[in-house]
């Protein structure tokens, strides 16, 4: 359903070098009725999938570790982040993007993938929805060491964590991804480790 109080929306391309960054110009209808002029960058990278591995016979689930830049020039002293497997969709359906990622980033190929929600992360600035799944793995679908694709500067470290530990990483801050702690709060109230 469109939203009849916005008008006019007039876009300018401020950047397109590594995804698109906009600004919007349009008309917002005030609840007094008056319409006023307002101005909103939004930067465009795409949809994408996100994915919490977890094995409920080890209590075990399945991270990764890499720099971050955003979170380097805003004060995450190394730049690293502890986080679920991810990626843009790239023209693939979400539960085909995980299982292609999830092989990717941590060496593991599943199968079976059980989409729990979708959610804008950043509504103020991302055009992003990320389609958020969870997946059992076990040490026999371990098909490579993983590490993200050659191409793709994502110099990948795969993490194995108790599920607990997880948790109290959440707690402590050594996890502040946001997809990684909906995903591990998603497996907690839902008994899935």
């Amino acid at each position: 359903m469109k939203n009849n109080k916005v008008r006019n929306i007039k876009r300018e391309i401020l950047s397109d070098n590594w995804y698109t960054l906009n600004k919007y110009t349009f008309e917002y209808q005030r609840p007094d009725g008056t319409w006023e002029t307002q101005n909103r960058e939004a930067y465009d990278r795409g949809n994408g999938a996100a994915i919490l591995l977890y094995n409920a016979h080890k209590g075990t689930v399945v991270l990764t570790k890499q720099f971050r830049m955003p979170t380097y020039v805003n004060g995450n002293d190394d730049g690293m982040m502890i986080e679920v497997c991810a990626g843009l969709l790239d023209g693939d359906n979400p539960a085909d993007c995980v299982r292609k990622e999830t092989e990717e980033e941590t060496g593991y190929k599943i199968n079976n993938v059980k989409k729990v929600m979708q959610t804008y992360m950043s509504p103020g600035s991302v055009t992003e929805i990320l389609h958020l799944f969870v997946g059992e793995y076990d040490d026999s679908m371990k098909v490579s060491e993983g590490g993200g694709a050659e191409d793709e500067t994502e110099n990948i470290e795969v993490l194995e964590y108790p599920f607990d530990k997880a948790m109290e990483m959440i707690a402590t801050g050594e996890i502040n991804d946001a997809k990684t702690i909906v995903l591990l709060q998603y497996a907690k109230l839902n008994g899935l480790v």
